[in-house]
């Protein structure tokens, strides 16, 4: 079943790593059949935590729409990366 969904990543603030982080989740995602409806890149941000040893992240935003069976393979893909410092998906429905 196709859904709505808001999605978060946060990539390191190193632009080389951003980048191919970046990549990863474009191509992951058009891999999946997530179709991007808005991209919003939020920039370098301070995080509230340092996260894999890092204490600033480079916020980007989507909101897609996807197959909600496939939201856990794209999740697996990403926790398995080390170019994704963190991410979250959220259905706007179901808030």
């Amino acid at each position: 079943m196709i859904q709505n969904y808001e999605f978060t990543v946060i990539f390191d603030a190193d632009e080389e790593k951003m980048k191919a982080g970046y990549e990863l989740v474009k191509s992951t995602l058009e891999r999946c059949g997530a179709e991007i409806t808005k991209e919003e890149d939020l920039g370098i941000r301070v995080l509230a935590y340092t996260i894999k040893k890092q204490d600033r992240g480079h916020y980007v935003y989507f909101e897609l729409k996807a197959d909600t069976s496939k939201i856990a393979e794209m999740s697996n893909v990403f926790q398995l990366s080390t170019l994704v410092l963190k991410f979250l998906f959220v259905n706007p429905e179901r808030k």
